[in-house]
């Protein structure tokens, strides 16, 4: 159950993340508009899939108890 709760707060960092890496443009370097953009809406994406399933196994353990 902590794995769950754990994975919602991963994905809320990989958000978060995401907005500053778009926002700064600087990854361990510094990036190209373009790139910028690209990886960090992958990271927006990517912790929008973690806080999902964390909420999709958190419901499913609801439901088996």
């Amino acid at each position: 159950m902590m794995f769950n709760w754990l994975s919602l707060i991963t994905g809320l960092f990989y958000i978060v993340l995401g907005v500053v890496v778009i926002y700064y443009k600087f990854f361990f370097t510094t990036l190209e508009p373009a790139v910028a953009y690209a990886m960090g809406g992958l990271l927006i994406l990517y912790g929008i899939f973690r806080i999902y399933r964390a909420v999709s196994k958190i419901k499913d353990a609801g439901n088996e108890e």
